[in-house]
């Protein structure tokens, strides 16, 4: 499961007319949207970036210089880019590793959360030819071979591909199936819960194309309907493996794609056990030697695979493993032959390890009472390890850059808040991002060491525009719960906050294995929305209780087996707490959540009905045995090995304690927590004769946005909370 999250938009025209926060205006007209900026195309050299300018009524791909912006020359015209004629679109391109060519986007069609097919043409700089990656309709996940002689795709489950030399195309595979056989995509369940949908990989000398099959036969189906106003729905049927079901049997395979043999594919030796996960692969740089990670069903042994490409046998180099669970992540880089980076909690807290190639410990590279967020990279002239952490307190993010062997640590990032880096090719430059929880974000280019180039943008329209609002600070603070353990908040009071009062509460929170709310950064429309209600004379509070990130291996796994239990004890706790601060009405605290947030509703409103005098449940899991496997199991292992996790934090099976309202709200397409999770909530309370209220979306997914829906669920929503808070 992810969290969901409110991407912010580019900023409009900002309405005038009033000085009051509208709904109107936070979910349709987008007027308190923070700019962002394009991401730098940036070239090979690592000085140089392009972008698409207009010029003589046509459209140019030009080339600038980063630390300045000067334009050094043109690339490429939009009226060169034709196919049979037709005008391609130029907006959305990537260069080949050797920068001679241009694939250009068109037609982009999304199918999951990272996952989508669009049609795709190669253009020649120098020759200025345009040629399709394919005729035979969209493909999915082009990638250039790095000599940029090939492009490597999927077509209808199958791999493939394209010789630009000869134009010829390969198929690598032929047993694609829909439901039944994925070559080089990943099954629903990777895509979601392992943030990975491509896979498949090129070997540094672009002869070898490794790839996972996905075979989904075993797995079971399940079917949305989709209403398009005629007599019957459309149905859509894909695989969906709940917690405890079968997986996807998945093998490993390596393509020679210079042989010219029919056996050019040798199928990786991954041992007997099937019932595994291949989260990750990539090819050392060692271009005979291919990575896997081999991960068990229950998740807590990580194992690092070198296969040996030209006949797939393979040894274990490195392994991960925990009582609880081991994390997948993008972390593994190669330095040269000098080994590999990965990250690991072995320690209690998430650090950076250096490795060699025969898998022994170099170096713990960061160490400390704290975690590292993300890894930036590694630059091996420097021989600098950059990162982001919590050093600086959890509800913060710092830019660090240390050496391989741990010394010489530096602090990047100078403003207390969220920071953040985007390294450009060859790391002499980065785009640094900074807010604060007050303060929209600001963007400027840096230089490999941290000093201040340009500033890129900092939306000064933007910070001027809510100042004219006299809003309530967002002010952080720290409660113990029950068992003394120290959480960490925020509270929005009203602008004209008396202390002599007694205020209503509307809280909210996430709470999932390793989400945090409570951070020190900009949250765009979600923060204009909760201050939309203080201004309405609500006080608005969020906590994030045990489970969450940033404060070591003990905090975030201690949820492990009982998903929803300590979570639940510790929102009851600050519900608690709130009702003894002077300035609270007790009688009127209520509770909101989406996706995890909204399982958490659902308990607030049945095991903390005591305290919570209603509550908002957005596309809740209401049982976890409806939920899929990889993410459920991971924190709670199948449901016949822990019968009582699963039902004594279920939802479903405590509805008699309700005694106050209750808001269901669910997209009825919604492919990740299935509408079924809200159902069985409501069957089990009509079953007891218990009212609620409930909003279903037709053909609405997870985020159930498009058109007007967002602003019709936020004024349901605020209507529910005037009535009953």
């Amino acid at each position: 499961m992810k969290k969901f999250l409110l991407i912010p938009v580019l900023l409009l025209t900002f309405n005038v007319r009033s000085q009051r926060i509208t709904l109107e205006d936070i979910w349709s007209k987008s007027t308190y949207g923070a700019k962002g900026i394009q991401g730098f195309n940036a070239m090979q050299d690592g000085l140089s970036y392009t972008d698409v300018i207009e010029k003589d009524g046509y459209y140019e791909i030009s080339k600038f210089l980063i630390k300045n912006g000067t334009k050094v020359g043109d690339l490429v015209s939009a009226k060169d880019v034709k196919y049979k004629e037709r005008s391609i679109e130029i907006s959305n391109y990537q260069f080949s590793p050797d920068e001679h060519k241009l694939l250009f986007t068109e037609n982009f069609e999304p199918i999951y959360r990272r996952s989508g097919k669009a049609d795709y043409y190669v253009f020649d700089i120098k020759a200025k030819t345009t040629i399709p990656v394919c005729e035979s309709g969209k493909i999915m996940f082009p990638a250039f071979s790095p000599d940029g002689k090939k492009i490597a795709f999927v077509r209808d489950n199958n791999l493939y591909i394209k010789d630009l030399v000869t134009l010829k195309e390969i198929a690598v595979t032929k047993d694609g199936s829909m439901n039944k056989i994925k070559n080089g995509w990943g099954d629903w369940v990777y895509e979601e819960e392992f943030s990975k949908a491509d896979y498949f990989c090129w070997s540094n000398n672009s002869q070898y194309l490794a790839y996972v099959k996905f075979d989904e036969t075993n797995v079971k189906d399940f079917t949305l309907n989709y209403y398009k106003g005629e007599l019957y729905p459309d149905k859509y049927t894909y695989k969906y493996p709940k917690a405890g079901e079968d997986n996807s049997i998945v093998t490993c395979h390596i393509f020679d794609a210079n042989s010219v043999s029919a056996n050019a594919t040798v199928k990786v030796d991954l041992g007997e056990n099937t019932d595994i996960y291949i989260p990750r692969l990539q090819f050392t740089n060692n271009d005979g030697i291919l990575s896997v990670q081999r991960l068990n069903r229950l998740q807590n042994k990580l194992e690092l695979l070198f296969v040996d490409a030209k006949n797939g046998s393979a040894k274990v180099t490195y392994v991960d493993s925990a009582k609880t669970y081991v994390d997948i992540t993008d972390d593994l880089t190669f330095v040269s032959d000098k080994g590999f980076i990965i990250s690991s909690e072995r320690d209690e807290y998430n650090h950076l390890y250096h490795y060699d190639l025969t898998g022994k410990l170099v170096k713990q590279i960061t160490s400390g009472p704290w975690d590292v967020i993300a890894f930036k990279g590694y630059d091996p002239k420097t021989r600098n390890v950059y990162y982001t952490s919590t050093e600086n307190g959890v509800i913060n993010r710092d830019v660090y850059s240390v050496k391989i062997d741990g010394k010489n640590k530096k602090r990047m990032s100078t403003m207390t808040g969220f920071n953040d880096a985007e390294f450009i090719t060859g790391f002499k430059y980065y785009i640094s991002s900074w807010s604060d929880a007050n303060t929209p974000p600001v963007y400027e280019l840096r230089d490999g060491e941290g000093n201040s180039v340009k500033l890129l943008e900092n939306n000064i329209a933007l910070r001027d525009k809510i100042k004219e609002f006299g809003l309530g600070k967002k002010e952080f603070f720290t409660m113990k719960n029950s068992e003394g353990v120290e959480l960490n908040g925020f509270m929005i009071k009203p602008a004209n906050f008396d202390a002599g009062r007694k205020y209503p509460v509307y809280m909210y929170a996430y709470n999932g294995p390793g989400a945090n709310e409570v951070n020190n950064n900009w949250e765009g429309t979600e923060y204009m929305w909760h201050q939309l209600l203080a201004q309405e004379g609500y006080i608005v509070c969020c906590v994030d209780g045990r489970g969450t990130l940033g404060r070591g291996r003990q905090f975030k796994h201690c949820t492990y087996l009982h998903l929803g239990k300590l979570e639940t004890s510790d929102q009851i706790d600050v519900a608690k707490w709130l009702g003894d601060q002077t300035y609270v009405d007790r009688t009127r605290i209520g509770f909101q959540g989406w996706s995890y947030g909204g399982y958490m509703a659902c308990l607030m409103i049945t095991k903390g009905a005591e305290f919570i005098k209603a509550a908002i449940a957005v596309a809740p899991v209401t049982n976890w045995k409806y939920y899929d496997n990889i993410y459920t199991e991971r924190f709670m292992r199948k449901p016949k090995d822990n019968k009582k996790g699963y039902e004594d934090n279920s939802p479903v099976n405590f509805v008699d304690k309700i005694k106050h309202p209750f808001l269901i709200i669910h997209g009825a397409f919604d492919d990740n927590v299935h509408v079924q999770n809200s159902m069985e909530m409501i069957k089990a309370m009509v079953g007891k004769n218990i009212p609620f209220d409930m909003m279903i979306y037709p053909n609405k997914n997870h985020g159930i946005y498009g058109g007007p829906t967002r602003l019709h669920v936020y004024n349901k929503i605020f209507k529910f909370v005037k009535e009953n808070l």
